[in-house]
């Protein structure tokens, strides 16, 4: 089976992950930018969590043959130990994947990082709102 590890990382920190499962796997590394078709058997795909949706995924599964299996592997802030948060990023992912897809995938949820220094505004606004609204809750 010929197999691909394909990332869409804003940070750095899921690229990091995507580059050590590439050099433990030995799989070919590509960046979802860099991505014009796919022909592979199956893919792992690396994306980061951004505002509910996983980063370059939507571009990804337009190139997605129908007999390709996948592994969606997401990277956030959200504690992957918490069933609730597993359970709003699987319903994150059912509305960018097909059901067919959706049900025929593996799902794997990893920790992320954060420096505060590298955020964008838009993202620093972001945090700084959620961080408000968190602060005040009991």
């Amino acid at each position: 089976m010929k197999g691909i590890i394909i990332y869409g990382s804003h940070y750095g920190t899921t690229k990091q992950y995507a580059e050590e499962l590439s050099r433990l796997t030995h799989l070919p590394l590509e960046n979802e930018e860099d991505v014009k078709n796919i022909q592979d058997d199956f893919i792992v795909y690396l994306g980061g969590l951004y505002a509910g949706g996983v980063k370059g995924l939507k571009h990804i599964v337009k190139m997605i043959p129908s007999q390709t299996q996948m592994i969606v592997v997401t990277v956030g802030l959200a504690d992957v130990q918490d069933e609730q948060n597993i359970k709003n990023i699987r319903h994150a992912l059912q509305q960018q994947l097909s059901p067919e897809l959706f049900h025929g995938s593996k799902f794997f949820h990893l920790r992320g990082g954060i420096d505060y220094s590298k955020l964008s505004f838009k993202h620093k606004t972001m945090m700084t709102l959620l961080y408000k609204v968190t602060k005040n809750k009991p």
